[in-house]
């Protein structure tokens, strides 16, 4: 029902908070416990975002059936579009890639002072094994008064109960820094 006991609005779409991890110099920031059996959407948010290793800032964004166990690592499909600091742009797509791509664009590693960045992604239904997994997500960074962003969307192809999930560093020995923030929206 829209309307509660009293007769108002119900909080239709309230972030409800499930988990925040501050991580300083990690491989990898696991969320294992999404609570996909409640929530159709869930809400992420990176602050503070900075990662010493690789030209730019990126990560991979996997997604588990099996509660992190281990991670999907084919059927994903994306299309982003990104702007770098130094005023180039592109737009990627890929009907065959082996995770959805999580680029915060930024100026190299090695600027002084080092660029910091931040976005937000939306995941749907994660817990629904008749759909795909979808996600949306919009990314900025900047040094000085230089700065990047990217925004783009993604599909997971297979129609399976998706129930944790992953930022890491494409494999490599990069370190990962930030406030990594996961909340369910609530539907009632």
């Amino acid at each position: 029902s829209r309307f509660g006991l009293l007769g108002g609005v119900a909080d239709l779409g309230k972030l409800e908070l499930i988990q925040t991890q501050t991580v300083s110099g990690v491989n990898s920031v696991e969320f294992t416990n999404i609570k996909e059996d409640i929530y159709n959407v869930h809400f992420i948010t990176i602050n503070n975002f900075t990662q010493n290793g690789g030209d730019n800032f990126g990560m991979r964004f996997l997604l588990s059936n099996d509660s992190g166990s281990t991670y999907e690592t084919s059927n994903y499909q994306m299309a982003y579009f990104e702007i770098t600091p130094d005023g180039n742009n592109s737009e990627n797509r890929s009907t065959s890639r082996t995770h959805f791509q999580n680029t915060i664009v930024t100026l190299d590693k090695d600027t002084s002072p080092r660029s910091v960045g931040g976005g937000y992604y939306y995941l749907y239904n994660a817990g629904d094994s008749s759909k795909y997994t979808y996600q949306t997500n919009q990314t900025s960074s900047g040094v000085g008064a230089s700065i990047g962003f990217s925004f783009g969307s993604a599909v997971y192809t297979v129609a399976e109960t998706i129930n944790a999930f992953k930022f890491d560093d494409f494999g490599n020995s990069y370190s990962l820094f930030g406030t990594y923030s996961l909340y369910g929206i609530a539907e009632s």
